[in-house]
């Protein structure tokens, strides 16, 4: 079987047929249909990183899950709504993964039993395809019961990800990318090599999903066909498929959930494996402009600070973007990776000279950029390299934790190094959404109690979203 072939962008997507409605339409009746429907579940994003909130605004994550605190959420979610659990399982060994996921639905069933909820689940994974497939979704129906269809929609537009021809590509330019010919594919824990969703679910699973078990939504069934066409095609594929939804635009992806709201009112049960594009079309939000330094109000008389863990290609991109945009008007400090690495003593000294650099220049003010050195350390097996990863963000956190000025805002790049800022370096347990930084650039607030620097605009920046100078417009538009 041949490898999918590169596209040219413009030519292919105008080659698909007319979009038939405008996003706003479509979401219009989402909300109509999710809102006034009282048998309509609260949907719980479970996410495996923080960037799934990248198109969402004034929606809860939540860090932590015992039953009482999902029973106080369950409570206060309006119908036909949802909330975020911010699981960081793609940070994980396998078996802890699948440990996680059994934790949390657990509480979850107890929670919403207690209160008289239902819910459905959607697994918001990587656009770029990394994550623990088949392991997560098999772990959700150990404890919530077999679902009837897996539905794995990873398009996200505004990161490039589009599937076409059940082919997942990410647009680099003005060429559509097949996935498994990229750098993501290449990763040391989540790599693969089929870009074609049906084969790529054969790869994950090991052959224990058939490829005549994965069915495609194609493009001009959502386009020409409509809800009814998708609602139709859903309630007539065989229990124990996984559907592909193809998409191109939003309004597909629209589209798509119009339908399965049809096939979900007929009995039909569903799991999600989804970009984060699925999310905000489920529960029908509409996109607003990228939030202002006016809006947050920010204080000028500190500095803002960027903390960079992630390693792709993108994010190194950035950051040199960055650094070069912002010239004299950003200190940067560099953590030797080999260093953290190497022991106590050698973590220490490069931790030290960082917060000292950090407090006395966030005070005149000035923005402070921390990141790892660039060189990509893997280990020699695929959990070898997590280790890697844990042990870095593990340097990161204490640095945050220990930084006695408070910045402007805080931009962690990249998804571990995003969570467990959050987490473990501010102490959040339950954020909000505000809205996004940038396209796909998720800005949180957390004003609870207990968690440090209440207010503080945080900004979950993913290490493969934006163009390459994306990072630096935030920070242009943030300074003071």
């Amino acid at each position: 079987m041949s490898s999918p072939k590169p596209l040219p962008l413009h030519e292919t997507l105008s080659s698909l047929p007319p979009l038939q409605s405008t996003s706003s339409t479509l979401r219009a009746q989402t909300r109509s249909e999710i809102q006034n429907n009282a048998s309509i579940p609260i949907l719980v994003a479970l996410d495996d990183d923080p960037t799934g909130t990248q198109t969402c605004h004034a929606i809860p994550v939540l860090t932590t899950w015992s039953v009482a605190v999902l029973s106080q959420e369950f409570a206060s979610t309006r119908p036909g709504s949802g909330f975020f659990i911010l699981t960081n399982s793609r940070a994980l060994h396998p078996p802890a993964a699948r440990a996680l996921m059994l934790e949390i639905c657990t509480n979850l069933q107890q929670a919403a039993s207690a209160g008289g909820k239902s819910f459905e689940v959607v697994l918001r994974g990587d656009s770029t395809l990394r994550g623990h497939f088949p392991l997560e979704p098999e772990a959700v129906e150990d404890v919530l019961g077999k679902s009837d269809v897996w539905v794995l929609a990873p398009f996200f537009l505004q990161g490039g990800r589009y599937t076409i021809g059940n082919v997942h590509y990410v647009a680099e330019g003005e060429t559509l990318v097949p996935a498994g010919q990229t750098p993501f594919a290449r990763d040391a824990t989540f790599g693969y090599k089929s870009s074609d969703l049906r084969d790529w679910v054969v790869e994950k699973t090991g052959g224990g999903i058939e490829r005549e078990r994965v069915v495609g939504l194609e493009v001009d069934d959502i386009r020409r066909g409509g809800a009814e066409r998708i609602g139709e095609v859903l309630m007539r594929v065989q229990k124990g498929s996984v559907v592909v939804v193809n998409s191109a635009a939003e309004e597909d992806m629209d589209v798509v959930v119009l339908g399965i709201l049809k096939a979900s009112k007929l009995g039909r049960k569903f799991l999600f494996r989804s970009g984060a594009a699925f999310v905000s079309a489920r529960l029908g939000i509409d996109p607003i402009p990228p939030i202002s330094a006016q809006q947050l109000g920010l204080d000028q008389a500190r500095g803002g600070l960027i903390i960079a863990g992630s390693y792709v290609p993108k994010t190194t991109a950035q950051l040199q973007a960055l650094r070069d945009m912002a010239g004299e008007k950003l200190i940067t400090v560099e953590l030797d990776v080999n260093k953290l690495l190497e022991g106590k003593e050698a973590s220490e000294k490069e931790l030290e000279h960082a917060l000292q650099v950090a407090n006395t220049e966030l005070q005149k003010p000035q923005d402070v950029l921390i990141m790892t050195s660039r060189a990509l350390i893997t280990g020699s097996n695929a959990s070898a390299s997590l280790d890697i990863g844990a042990t870095v963000a593990a340097a990161l956190v204490s640095f945050l934790v220990r930084l006695e000025t408070k910045p402007r805002y805080v931009i962690a790049k990249g998804g571990i190094t995003s969570s467990d800022m959050a987490t473990k370096g501010l102490g959040m347990k339950r954020a909000m959404i505000v809205g996004q930084a940038a396209a796909g650039v998720p800005l949180w607030r957390c004003d609870e109690e207990g968690a440090r620097w209440r207010g503080l605009p945080y900004v979950v920046f993913p290490g493969n979203v934006g163009g390459d100078r994306t990072l630096g417009e935030v920070v242009e538009r943030w300074r003071v």
